[in-house]
């Protein structure tokens, strides 16, 4: 059974379109890769999978008790914050210090666990922000251009890391980028995008 059933969904803001039509499915275990210009509505989707926008018209199905792990284009933190990536990962509350270093683990930093937030670069700090989506064990991994800033080599280590965590805990993923060339190699279907599936 699919994770995530999208049928004809039809997203508005006001009088302007967003998504026409857009009928997808996610399935256990797969990777799957948004492509599409700017305004094409791939943030709407994401939004509209994870319940925070209402379908104009059209329908998201989750499977029973789906978990779901996001991970931002980009978290703004006061950089004059004196806060610690282990404390930062336990802000959610009901986090075991096994279960962040752990997380650090599957994103592939776990020496950053002591290490100060405001110290860190922007790759690493998109490991932190992957370790946070994945303490709740999820069943599907969705990540809105979650390579934003980083520099092309950066990149392909980020999505290298995707696919081992896909491969050790079995997690789908639905992924958002621009960098077709990188996310080929680890994706198993690219869709298409451009307010409708091209």
């Amino acid at each position: 059974m699919s994770l995530v059933q999208v049928d004809e969904l039809c997203v508005t803001y006001g009088a302007t379109p967003a998504l026409s039509h857009v009928s997808l499915r996610i399935d256990p275990g797969e990777i799957v890769t948004i492509v599409g210009p700017n305004g094409s509505g791939k943030t709407s989707l994401l939004r509209a999978i994870i319940g925070a926008i209402k379908p104009f018209k059209g329908q998201v199905s989750h499977a029973h008790d789906l978990k779901i792990g996001y991970v931002p284009q980009k978290l703004h933190i006061d950089e004059t914050l004196p806060i610690t990536v282990s404390r930062f990962l336990n802000l959610q509350g009901g986090v075991t210090s096994t279960d962040i270093s752990d997380a650090l683990t599957q994103a592939g930093v776990p020496e950053l666990e002591k290490a100060q937030l405001s110290q860190l670069s922007g790759g690493q700090f998109q490991r932190v922000l992957l370790a946070r989506a994945l303490i709740a064990k999820p069943d599907l991994l969705l990540l809105d251009e979650a390579t934003q800033g980083l520099d092309q080599r950066g990149s392909a280590s980020f999505y290298q890391q995707i696919e081992t965590v896909r491969n050790t805990t079995g997690c789908a993923v639905l992924m958002i980028s621009h960098e077709l060339h990188v996310v080929m190699s680890a994706s198993d279907r690219v869709i298409c995008l451009n307010s409708h599936i091209c």
